[in-house]
């Protein structure tokens, strides 16, 4: 159904009331006009650093996603598998609610500032959850399910900022390109939490204790990031591809638009078949969103009872 309601817009269609931002706004100085193709992207210090910014987000996220359950009974000795599992639950809802909240803000805010939120607050964050994550169960759901949201962001905030650095042309292929950071961190993190777990399980350590020092390594590595992305600037010229010829550029379309199998839309806007689809689509995501939340919340109400 998603699939089945794409179209590209006519041209020169805009939503109404939607104006385009000025070209003195703050956050141009980082959105390109220029392109870079994927084989020049992996040449430019750009890349490898948006790299090891996703990498040290994703690890530090991924490091507590893969041990929710059994550090939030490791923290709190009261709360049982049940309770465990509604904790579970929130931090999958405050993932999703990342992937929307903090992606919509980095529209306004910027790419770069939007990261160094992740990064930088994270930090802080975890720093916090290793001081006083103990204090209320509470205090230790606030600060992960924060945390998991900028994990959430991340990755929802990350294809705009390769386009905004890169360009359109191949953002694609790109975007394929740095998601090994995720891949690297998804091996990462999990290693790190569990090695450190086993070493400190060696030495005696019992319930918050075991996950202290992996909570401070996840410090260091969201501070490295945010340094990685502090240093992000707009791509040096000798990298862009040549301006491509109007003309050409206009004989090209129809046949990409072909080759895509997208459709242009209506001028007028969907046709009533494309607007019933979508309508269906919409409840269906809905259906399954208010179940999840009200289902999670229930479950939830088990580690405050």
């Amino acid at each position: 159904l998603g699939a089945y309601v794409i179209r590209v817009p006519q041209d020169g269609w805009a939503p109404e009331g939607w104006t385009p931002p000025a070209a003195d706004d703050s956050t141009s100085g980082m959105r390109t006009t220029a392109n870079v193709s994927a084989a020049n992207a992996i040449k430019t210090p750009q890349f490898w650093l948006l790299w090891t910014a996703l990498f040290c987000n994703v690890t530090a996220g991924i490091g507590i996603l893969n041990q929710a359950s059994p550090m939030a009974q490791d923290f709190f000795a009261g709360i049982g598998p049940a309770a465990a599992a509604g904790y579970v639950g929130l931090l999958s809802l405050a993932n999703m609610a990342g992937r929307i909240v903090w992606s919509s803000t980095s529209d306004y805010i910027g790419r770069k500032p939007t990261y160094m939120m992740y990064l930088g607050v994270g930090a802080v964050l975890y720093l916090l959850v290793a001081l006083f994550g103990t204090a209320s169960m509470l205090v230790f759901v606030l600060l992960t399910a924060v945390i998991i949201s900028y994990y959430g962001g991340g990755f929802a905030t990350v294809p705009a900022y390769l386009k905004d650095i890169f360009g359109e042309y191949q953002v694609g292929a790109i975007h394929g390109r740095l998601l090994t950071a995720w891949a690297a961190a998804g091996v990462a993190g999990p290693l790190i939490v569990s090695g450190v777990l086993d070493l400190q399980t060696s030495r005696g350590a019992e319930g918050a204790a075991l996950y202290e020092l992996s909570l401070y390594i996840m410090v260091g590595i969201l501070v490295l990031g945010f340094l990685a992305n502090l240093l992000v600037r707009p791509v040096n010229d000798r990298f862009h591809e040549p301006e491509a010829d109007d003309t050409a550029a206009d004989e090209d379309e129809p046949q990409e638009a072909s080759d895509a199998g997208t459709e242009h839309g209506p001028e007028d806007g969907a046709s009533g078949a494309e607007r019933t689809a979508a309508i269906l689509l919409w409840i269906l995501v809905g259906a399954g969103l208010v179940y999840g939340i009200v289902e999670t919340a229930l479950n939830a109400t088990a580690l405050f009872g």
